[in-house]
């Protein structure tokens, strides 16, 4: 299955949302390249950036569990570069 690089921005307004978004992450932790957060005090929210590689259908469901939570907003940027799983290399 190809897979593709895609980076996830995350806006978490709402902090009562957050252990619901690790349990989401953790669940797809095996995707995950690498994470970065910020907290943005002066605004009172959370800002993460989130690097993926997976199938574009795990991509887009992520981002879509992510971005119902309540008070959390997700938008998802796709590589162009496809790739291959490790299974099929």
């Amino acid at each position: 299955m190809e897979t593709r690089v895609a980076i996830i921005g995350i806006i978490v307004e709402n902090t009562d949302s957050v252990d619901k978004l690790n349990g989401i992450l953790h669940n797809y932790g095996k995707y995950i390249i690498g994470r970065m957060g910020l907290p943005y005090r002066e605004k009172g929210i959370h800002i993460i950036s989130l690097a993926i590689d997976a199938p574009q259908d795990i991509t887009s469901a992520l981002s879509g569990k992510l971005g119902k939570l309540p008070g959390v907003s997700a938008k998802t940027v796709y590589s162009k570069l496809k790739g291959k799983t490790e299974d099929e290399v």
